[in-house]
């Protein structure tokens, strides 16, 4: 099956995925075939062997075909859409209303935060780092705003689902 998958602010790219045995799967990425095996070792861990070399993936689900990827110490947000889900999925971005609040995907240690409340950032802008399970991980801004909440500090653990910040896009003026 092929899906077209990209990165938030990246390009798109065409995957095509053929189950050739058990655990085996031949990954064909722009014309660009390898062939992998691929095993299932938690929820949401794989272990991938590809020529040889071993790598360890984590894959979270964040629903409507939108996957963080974690692999060889590099985090990828993408978005997959087969044909059946292109055709179903509107084209524009929605846009996103009111104060973004980000939450923790995973348990982890707080090891900087780059801004302070009351900062304008832009949307994709690195909020703070979180280290989990060895791999530091650049937390962004969903959106373009102010910067109203940050309720971490550097050192702290957290737990999978703990506030980390909030973003307010800027209001609108009047008229405009």
């Amino acid at each position: 099956m092929n899906y077209e998958v990209s990165e938030k602010k990246g390009e798109t790219k065409t995957v095509g995925l053929v189950e050739e045995s058990d655990h085996h799967y031949a990954v064909t990425i722009d014309g660009r075939t390898v062939h992998v095996d691929a095993a299932k070792s938690g929820r949401t861990i794989y272990s991938i062997i590809e020529d040889g070399k071993q790598f360890e993936v984590i894959v979270d689900d964040q629903g409507a075909h939108g996957f963080d990827v974690f692999v060889a110490g590099q985090i990828f947000y993408l978005q997959a859409l087969d044909e059946r889900s292109k055709l179903l999925t509107a084209s524009t971005k929605p846009i996103a209303t009111g104060p973004q609040r980000v939450e923790s995907e995973m348990p982890g240690k707080v090891v900087k935060i780059a801004v302070s409340v009351g900062a304008s950032v832009v949307e994709g802008e690195g909020i703070l780092i979180l280290e989990a399970m060895k791999m530091e991980n650049e937390i962004k801004s969903p959106v373009e705003g102010v910067v109203t909440e940050i309720s971490v500090a550097e050192g702290q653990t957290v737990e999978s689902g703990a506030l980390l910040f909030v973003v307010a896009p800027p209001e609108k003026k009047k008229g405009a």
